[in-house]
């Protein structure tokens, strides 16, 4: 599986931004993005099930971010709507070899290279 992110950019607060990720060979993989603040870990932020009939999505982004996929195109999206200076970091989708992965990254095999999301205030 190989995973390419796209979507970044510079937005002031209250912005909004929709990252997409295009992967080969993902349909039978839930995914999921993560993000990584400078001088922080990186964290989770979203997951979608293989299907995508089941989603998940970290308490700090609840209600302003949505993550969705279309498997005919082998495409991951991420809706950010009300961005915050802290959403500032680089995203990276990810692509697990199981149905519902959850927010650990253990629990994904496949990584993008990541795009850049800066939040002025």
């Amino acid at each position: 599986v190989q995973l390419q992110a796209s979507g970044g950019g510079l937005v002031q607060a209250g912005g909004s931004l929709r990252l997409s990720c295009i992967a080969s060979g993902s349909s039978v993989y839930s995914m999921g993005w993560f993000r990584q603040a400078p001088g922080k870990e990186r964290e989770f932020v979203a997951t979608i099930s293989a299907s995508g009939t089941s989603t998940y999505v970290a308490d700090s982004v609840k209600g302003r971010f949505t993550i969705s996929r279309d498997n005919a195109k082998n495409m991951l999206y991420l809706q950010m709507n009300s961005l915050e200076p802290a959403d500032t970091g680089v995203y990276y989708c990810a692509a697990s070899g199981y149905v519902v992965a959850g927010a650990t990254e253990a629990a994904y095999d496949y990584w993008g290279q990541g795009t850049q999301v800066t939040v002025s205030s």
